[in-house]
């Protein structure tokens, strides 16, 4: 590990900023093929998770807003990964479905997201990933 000089003073908010960027690249080298985004892929693993969701589940598992998620969801059913239906209690309430598309690549994609992981990983011992792993889900 590089020592930085002492009088530099400790931003974490920079370092965090610095670890998000590499981690965000790698990932969306990993998904460019697929054409999705990173934020696509995360939707869709939350729909595997607990397919037929509406906007607002997803929102809530996911810990998105609802506008950054309204626009994810609207790009991801024009490129056909997605499946918008009437919930059949609320026509007013839409269920969100995986495509056969999102499916028949679904072993696939989740194969990417732990080769990210494992590659972000990999410099940290079972005790520090654990560490990192409660530490983030404190920040969120």
């Amino acid at each position: 590990m590089q020592k930085l000089p002492e009088d530099l003073p400790e931003c974490l908010v920079f370092l965090l900023g610095k670890a998000y960027q590499k981690a965000h690249g790698d990932f969306k080298k990993r998904l460019k093929p697929y054409g999705l985004t990173n934020m696509q892929h995360l939707v869709l693993e939350g729909l595997w998770y607990q397919n037929g969701m509406t906007a607002t589940e997803i929102s809530k598992l996911l810990r998105l807003d609802k506008a950054t998620l309204s626009g994810v969801l609207e790009r991801m059913i024009e490129t056909g990964w997605i499946i918008r239906e009437p919930h059949p209690e609320d026509g007013r309430v839409h269920r969100i479905f995986t495509s056969s598309k999102a499916d028949s690549l679904k072993y696939q994609l989740i194969e990417e997201r732990k080769k990210a992981n494992k590659k972000i990983l990999a410099r940290f011992s079972p005790e520090e990933r654990e560490m990192l792993r409660r530490l983030l889900w404190e920040l969120i």
